[in-house]
C-alpha cells in the first residue's frame, strides 16, 4: 500500500489556527509566519507615558540688574570690585565710569543699598556717608566736587563688619538725587541684619600709566 502525503493548503492551515486558537491553543507564531513570511516586525503598541507636571511649579525671583554690557541710557556704568578682609573688617570698592557722552557732576558719597537674592533690602541694615561707627575703618576725609568726564571712572569705597547674613545685589546711584540701578558684586556681602555700611566719598580713580 502506498502512503500518500497530501501538502497543507493555506486554506487548511487557517482553519488549523482558528480552530486551535478558539479551543485555547494559540498559534500566533505560526500565523505570523504564513501571512508575514518577509518577517517583517510587527508595529509596537507601546502608548508614550506623559511626563508628569509638578504640582507645584518652581519661580525663581527675577531682579533687575544693570546689562552686562553696553552702555546704560543713563550714561553710567557702576562696578564693585572684590572684598578685602582682615579681622572681620570688610571693604569693597564701588566704581563708577562715564561711558556717555555728557559730563557730570559728582561731589558727595554713594547712594548704596544692601538686598538679598530676591531683591529686597537687607532688614536692619543702614548706610551710612562716612566711616564713623564702622570699628577699625579708615578716617572719613570728606567729599571734593569734581567733573567726571566721558571715559573716566570715579570710585568710592564701602566698609562694615562682617556679619552672618550675605547680601547679593547693590542698589546704587551717584547720590541721592539720581535714579538707581542694582548691581551683582562677584562675592556675597556678608553684612546683615542689623548692621552699618561705611562710605567713602567719589574720588577720581587714578588714571593708568600709557
Amino acid at each position: 500500500m502506498i502512503a500518500i502525503r497530501l501538502k497543507p493548503t493555506r486554506g487548511v492551515v487557517l482553519g488549523c489556527v482558528l480552530a486551535l486558537t478558539a479551543s485555547g491553543c494559540g498559534l500566533s507564531a505560526e500565523l505570523d509566519r504564513e501571512f508575514n513570511s518577509e518577517r517583517t516586525p510587527a508595529p509596537s503598541r507601546t502608548r508614550a507615558v506623559p511626563p508628569p507636571v509638578s504640582a507645584t511649579p518652581s519661580s525663581v525671583p527675577s531682579v533687575s540688574v544693570q546689562p552686562v554690557s553696553g552702555c546704560p541710557s543713563s550714561g553710567l556704568r557702576f562696578a564693585a570690585g572684590p572684598i578685602d578682609g582682615a579681622m572681620g573688617l570688610r571693604a569693597m570698592t564701588l566704581s563708577v565710569t562715564n561711558c556717555g557722552e555728557q559730563p557730570y557732576e559728582l561731589n558727595g558719597y554713594p547712594s548704596v543699598s544692601v538686598l538679598d537674592e530676591a531683591g529686597d533690602p537687607i532688614p536692619g541694615v543702614r548706610t551710612i556717608e562716612g566711616t564713623q561707627g564702622v570699628p577699625m575703618a579708615s578716617d572719613d576725609t570728606g567729599p571734593e566736587p569734581f567733573t567726571l568726564e566721558p571715559g573716566e571712572t570715579a570710585e568710592a569705597g564701602l566698609v562694615w563688619r562682617m556679619a552672618a547674613e550675605d547680601g547679593t545685589y547693590l542698589r546704587v546711584a551717584p547720590d541721592k538725587e539720581r535714579g538707581t540701578v542694582n548691581v551683582r558684586p562677584e562675592w556675597p556681602l556678608d553684612i546683615g541684619p542689623e548692621n552699618l555700611l561705611g562710605t567713602h566719598p567719589w574720588t577720581p580713580a587714578p588714571k593708568s600709566a600709557s
